[in-house]
C-alpha cells in the first residue's frame, strides 16, 4: 500500500471531561496516515483515484471544532471514520494530540492513536 500523510492539522475545540475544557476550549492537533493504492492516480493524474488532502484537512478541522466529546479517543474515532469514507482508502491511522491537557505535571504532549481498516 502507498500512503498519504498529513501532519499537524490544528484547530480549537471544546473536548474534555472537565467543565473548563468545555467552556474555554483548547488546541488540538491531528495527524492522519492513509493507506491506499496510488498507482492509477500517479499514472493518470486522476485525483478521484487518490484523496484530496486539502479537503480531507478541512474535514478533520471541522471534526475538531464541532460537537464536543468527553474523550480524545472519541474524536480520533470520528476522524478515522472520515478518512475511511474516501473510497480508495483501505487503512487509516489518526493521532489526536492534546498538548494543553490539564495535567498537573510538566509534559510535552498527550496523544491517542486509532487505526482502522476496511474489512
Amino acid at each position: 500500500m502507498d500512503r498519504i500523510t498529513v501532519t499537524g492539522i490544528e484547530a480549537y475545540g471544546y473536548h474534555g471531561l472537565l467543565p473548563h475544557e468545555r467552556e474555554q476550549g483548547q488546541r488540538f492537533v491531528v495527524d492522519v496516515v492513509l493507506a491506499l493504492d496510488l498507482a492509477r492516480a500517479a499514472e493518470t493524474g486522476d485525483l478521484e483515484a487518490s484523496v484530496h488532502y486539502g479537503t480531507l484537512s478541512e474535514r478533520v478541522a471541522d471534526a475538531i471544532t464541532s460537537d464536543p466529546v468527553d474523550l480524545i479517543e472519541t474524536l480520533a474515532l470520528r476522524i478515522v471514520r472520515i478518512c475511511l469514507s474516501y473510497e480508495p482508502v483501505q487503512w487509516a491511522s489518526v493521532t489526536v494530540h492534546k498538548p494543553d491537557a490539564p495535567i498537573p505535571v510538566t509534559f510535552s504532549d498527550v496523544a491517542v492513536t486509532i487505526e482502522r481498516s476496511r474489512t
